[in-house]
């Protein structure tokens, strides 16, 4: 079997391609998830804190002026972007608590269907147990 034949059978088995539209989606629903948190949530926590844009917290590292919103802080040395963290983690405990709903949802949604009966077996296997039965007695 060729390279080419080889990397065709594994580019078109459907595991691969579940993967590659699961990873699409994902990055889209983590577009969605980081203008929840951007968007909606932080504002309201900044408004719970008194004002505070938890976006332009830092510490310079560089010796930068205090005070200056952090694109520019970032352009005249390193920083410490402890506040564009706090976002980032936000974003990922609201996204693994989302992901987890989802997840319990499948699951209770797969034990409200009932299994499927049992498939009668080939009509070779039942020969080959009436055979056997026979031959027990």
């Amino acid at each position: 079997m060729s390279f080419m034949t080889e990397f065709k059978e594994f580019a078109v088995k459907g595991n691969v391609i579940d993967l590659a539209v699961g990873v699409i989606i994902g990055g889209a629903f983590g577009k969605i998830v980081d203008s929840i948190v951007g968007d909606l949530i932080m504002p309201v926590v900044s408004k719970l804190f008194g004002g505070l844009d938890f976006s332009n917290y830092y510490l310079a590292l560089s010796g930068q002026a205090a005070g200056l919103p952090l694109a520019e802080a970032k352009k005249a040395g390193a920083v410490f972007a402890y506040g564009s963290f706090i976002t980032v983690a936000l974003n990922f405990a609201i996204l693994a608590f989302i992901i987890f709903l989802m997840i319990k949802q499948i699951n209770r949604l797969k034990k409200d269907v009932p299994p499927a009966p049992p498939a009668a077996p080939p009509e070779d296997v039942v020969l080959l147990r009436e055979i056997r039965d026979a031959l027990r007695k």
